[in-house]
C-alpha cells in the first residue's frame, strides 16, 4: 500500500519536470543556431596601408580569403593584418603573408585571426609598406 504523504510530493515534482522538459523544448526549437556573418569585396589599385571597411563581430574566429591577386610591380605577396577599431591606436594582430592568389585568377590566398573579443575589425594591405599597389578579383571576410 502506498503512503499518501509520499503519493502527494510525487505529484508536483512530476508536474515541474513536465513543464520544465516542455519549455526547453519549445526553447531548443524556437533559439536560432548562430550563424557565421560574412561579406564580399574586391580591390582596385589598393595602395599600402589600405583599410578595409569595418565590420562588427560579437566574438569568434575570422577568416579572410583573398582570390585573383595581382600587383604593380614583381613583389607577389600582400600582407594582411587584421586591426580592431580603438578609440586609442588600433592593435594589430597577425599579418598573414597571402602569395598563392598572384597564381591565377582562381587562385586563392587566406587567413585565419582566433578571436579577440567582440568589437569593431577591418583588415589593413601591407601595413607600413611602401610601393606595390593591389588589385583582388574577389575576397570574402567571414566572422
Amino acid at each position: 500500500m502506498r503512503s499518501a504523504r509520499f503519493s502527494t510530493l510525487r505529484e508536483p515534482a512530476r508536474r515541474m519536470g513536465t513543464v520544465a522538459l516542455g519549455a526547453a523544448a519549445v526553447l531548443g526549437i524556437v533559439a536560432a543556431p548562430a550563424q557565421a556573418s560574412s561579406w564580399t569585396s574586391s580591390l582596385s589599385n589598393a595602395a599600402p596601408g589600405f583599410e578595409s571597411r569595418r565590420w562588427y563581430d560579437t566574438g569568434g574566429s575570422t577568416n579572410i580569403k583573398f582570390t585573383g591577386c595581382s600587383d604593380n610591380g614583381s613583389n607577389r605577396v600582400v600582407n594582411v593584418t587584421l586591426r580592431k577599431d580603438t578609440t586609442g591606436p588600433d592593435p594589430q594582430y597577425v599579418t598573414a603573408a597571402f602569395t598563392n592568389c598572384f597564381a591565377g585568377t582562381s587562385a586563392t590566398s587566406s587567413g585565419n585571426w582566433s578571436d579577440h573579443g567582440s568589437g569593431n575589425y577591418y583588415f589593413a594591405v601591407n601595413y607600413g609598406a611602401s610601393g606595390l599597389n593591389v588589385w583582388v578579383k574577389s575576397l570574402s571576410v567571414t566572422y
